[in-house]
């Protein structure tokens, strides 16, 4: 599950529990269509502040060679503003969802890209398996990514690693003798973890399960599983389920273990990176995604704001031996309510790999779908890494709890995990449990 607000460093924009909002009097057949020969046109989304104002630029350099005039208006009540202005009649022309669900939600108002004439095929040629599928629906496409964020990351501490005499881990196994010798070393702890938000406990314990079902499962299993025609207790997540077990609540693991791990903010286990020694509760490694870095103390964001990656790091999640590289993550999805060609063009241009090149790869929040976007465009080398991590990467799973119905994904898959990590009950009750909660089709 993805965090509600803007994170600075590639941050996900994903809003918790809102999924598949319902939106009453919509007329199929597409929001409108701008008067013939108008060269403007109207885009919604939920950044605002300065991301807003790199986006407008962005457009704004586009449009002096396009010759088109798009204007974008942050919202940062979007969801709720763009289902009204659906329903409503008054839709913009093109619309970036943060969320799937909502862009489903609304696929009797969206046109199809495949009708707008976009070129789907072709944009989507140079990008990991899955990103080009996340609004598909009935073969059509109803929405594509601009920006994504990534959740395989596998934060760490390079000094820490080098006074231990520890090195990354560029396989499964590898990670495992890692976390092996962390142990047996007396060193720390291998992992750190919290899953504790207040009334959103449960959240990032979702994301290690994902991780694994995506990499066991490839996307087939992954989306059934999303479907849910794939159960929680299937064989495929009870693997999942175990794998994450073996990396957080064995013995020695995490510090405290699972009861710990549920009453630890997720906010603040990363803290224990820069802590010295086993009896100081140290740990080496961190799974989390990319906002993350906000989170993290004063000095350290600082050394990250200057580029001094000395004490601050991270490597994509090792997928197991015989799966598939793959990363999890999120993004912003274009789709468009008029069918002008005006719209067209820019919708075109927003989901290209040449989005970007105009100024707003600056935004650290920015990092394409595209492997062959121009990389020395991006400002900090932590877009830069991620985006090598992307290009590596032939799985893309968008998160799969934002994905499922609310009261599952934002409730007791939450409160099931939770359930599990702290011992109140075994995975395989927790599984059933969320199970007999899925809404009746």
């Amino acid at each position: 599950m993805g965090m509600s607000q803007q994170r600075r460093l590639l941050a996900p924009l994903v809003a918790l529990g809102v999924v598949g909002l319902a939106v009453a009097g919509c007329s199929g057949g597409g929001g409108g269509t701008n008067a013939s020969g108008d060269k403007k046109v109207t885009i919604m989304g939920a950044f605002t502040g300065d991301q807003a104002k790199a986006f407008q630029d962005e457009l704004n350099a586009w449009g002096k060679t396009s010759g088109i005039t798009a204007t974008y208006d942050g919202n940062s009540d979007f969801q709720t503003a763009v289902v009204a202005r659906v329903t409503a009649g008054n839709p913009p022309d093109v619309a970036i969802y943060p969320q799937p669900g909502v862009l489903k939600s609304q696929t009797q108002s969206l046109y199809p890209l495949e009708d707008l004439g976009v070129d789907v095929s072709g944009i989507t040629s140079d990008e990991a398996n899955g990103l080009a599928t996340i609004a598909q629906v009935d073969g059509k496409t109803y929405g594509l990514p601009y920006s994504i964020n990534v959740k395989s990351l596998v934060w760490y501490n390079p000094a820490a690693f080098t006074a231990a005499g520890l090195t990354v881990p560029t396989t499964d196994a590898e990670l495992t003798a890692l976390e092996q010798k962390i142990i047996s070393g007396n060193l720390g702890y291998p992992w750190c973890a919290g899953i504790e938000d207040g009334a959103a406990t449960g959240w990032t314990a979702t994301d290690w399960l994902e991780e694994y079902v995506l990499r066991y499962g490839g996307l087939d299993g992954y989306n059934s599983w999303i479907a849910g025609t794939t159960k929680f207790d299937s064989d495929l997540v009870k693997k999942a389920g175990t794998k994450v077990d073996d990396q957080l609540l064995k013995q020695g693991q995490v510090n405290g273990g699972g009861a710990a791990i549920a009453t630890t903010s997720f906010k603040t286990a990363g803290n224990q990176l820069w802590a010295t020694g086993k009896d100081k509760g140290q740990c080496f490694m961190m799974r989390q995604g990319s906002f993350i870095a906000d989170f993290f103390p004063d000095d350290i964001k600082s050394q990250i704001s200057s580029g001094d990656l000395s004490k601050v790091n991270f490597f994509q999640l090792p997928s197991p031996e015989g799966t598939d590289v793959a990363m999890l993550g999120g993004g912003d999805l274009v789709g468009a309510f008029s069918k002008d060609d005006a719209t067209k063009q820019v919708v075109q241009y927003i989901t290209s790999k040449d989005f970007g090149t105009n100024g707003y790869a600056s935004q650290a929040i920015f990092l394409s779908p595209h492997t062959d976007f121009d990389k020395t465009k991006y400002s900090s080398d932590f877009q830069k890494n991620a985006a090598q991590f992307l290009a590596n990467s032939k799985l893309f799973g968008f998160d799969a709890s934002d994905q499922m119905p609310g009261e599952v994904g934002a409730g007791t898959e939450w409160t099931q995990l939770t359930n599990w990590f702290a011992g109140q009950s075994s995975m395989q009750d927790a599984f059933k449990a969320i199970d007999a909660s899925w809404p009746s089709k």
